[in-house]
């Protein structure tokens, strides 16, 4: 009797080691792989996962909401850096995971968040460390013929990586968003249209393997994201774009656990320009000593081709990041404008820019919004 519950007590135990998950984790944050940026699509200021662009949507409702919880968890214990004749066609973008559910990141869609890149130009990529370990970095391009409606083959990319890197540094603390290693990468020439980049991080000791997809497209863009907050019917709310220095200065984020976040919205202060265009801030995210804010660009009854919005930030704050505009500052007086890929607005229609500031998230600043 004493051997039988043993026996059951120890297959027991077997199961629960086998469950546990992996204890190294790591994925894409530029260019962002779908798992990372459907995660920040998703996230609430609650901590739910909520997702607004239709292909996060569509992943969360195959395979449930534990992947983006997991973002950082496409992998495979047993990988030791296989690829083609280990994991199956149509499974690449899964890593044909087996700890929790990531089939959905395999479907075949072109509405992804996507990156914007220039081919041929050198961008600095960056792998979250949730966990940190040595190892290397492969990269792949999908091949001309590929499409975004057909579910990734090992065929569809090119056999030889564009960029290959081993124990690049690291900055930031594991087991956080900002954690993250760095390097600078050419990206393949030639390449035009939308496209997977398809990387592949091989510990070197162990045989955990990760794997991922993130969607680009290479239109001349420097790093922009676009699909992020995107809904059926809702403008783009992009991440911060690519820094091209070799030795960037961490990003305070948020905590990136499903626990709930500060998040002091106050309330938003449209202020129109002369009916052209008005604007729109609000405060997304706040920590100690700083913010994360958005701010809304709409146009009146009459389609703009440029804008420019300014303010006074608030409490002597100054920014630090801007995304999607063109940033210009003389103490606390802001003016941020336009890029040449959203300075066109059609009439009633909204564009967003995102920023990252010092100081104190209080008070609501009074912008004004011109075409000029």
């Amino acid at each position: 009797m004493i051997g039988l519950i043993v026996a059951a007590l120890s297959a027991l135990v077997s199961a629960v080691v086998v469950a546990s998950p992996a204890s190294a984790h790591g994925a894409p944050m530029v260019p962002g792989s779908r798992t990372y940026l459907c995660w920040k699509d998703g996230t609430t200021t609650s901590g739910n996962i909520q997702p607004k662009n239709p292909a996060c949507a569509a992943a969360v409702a195959k395979g449930g909401t534990n992947a983006l919880y997991n973002w950082f968890a496409v992998l495979r214990s047993d990988g030791a850096g296989r690829m083609s004749g280990f994991i199956p066609d149509g499974q690449l973008c899964s890593g044909g995971a087996v700890v929790y559910d990531f089939s959905g990141f395999d479907l075949a869609r072109n509405d992804w968040p996507v990156t914007h890149l220039t081919s041929g130009a050198t961008i600095q990529f960056k792998y979250n460390k949730w966990a940190a370990h040595p190892g290397t970095f492969r990269s792949y391009i999908t091949k001309d013929s590929w499409s975004p409606t057909r579910a990734l083959a090992w065929s569809d990319l090119e056999s030889t990586p564009f960029d290959s890197v081993t124990n690049p540094p690291s900055l930031g603390s594991v087991g956080t968003e900002d954690g993250h290693y760095y390097w600078n990468a050419r990206l393949p020439s030639g390449k035009s249209g939308r496209h997977i980049i398809y990387t592949v991080w091989q510990r070197s000791d162990s045989n955990e393997t990760f794997y991922s997809c993130s969607d680009v497209v290479f239109d001349g863009g420097n790093g922009e994201v676009t699909g992020v907050g995107q809904g059926p019917s809702t403008s783009p709310s992009p991440n911060p774009p690519v820094s091209p220095s070799p030795s960037p200065s961490p990003v305070i984020t948020p905590d990136t656990s499903p626990s709930p976040r500060v998040s002091p919205s106050p309330s938003p202060s449209p202020i129109t320009g002369g009916g052209a265009c008005s604007a729109t801030y609000t405060v997304t995210n706040a920590w100690g000593g700083g913010f994360q804010g958005e701010v809304t660009v709409r146009a009146g009854s009459s389609s703009i081709s440029s804008w420019a919005v300014r303010w006074t930030q608030p409490s002597g704050g100054t920014i630090t990041q801007v995304w999607n505009g063109t940033l210009s500052q003389s103490g606390s007086d802001i003016t941020v404008r336009n890029m040449n890929y959203n300075g066109s607005i059609g009439a009633g229609a909204s564009t967003t820019f995102g920023f990252l500031a010092n100081g104190s998230s209080g008070g609501t600043p009074t912008l004004t919004c011109s075409t000029t």
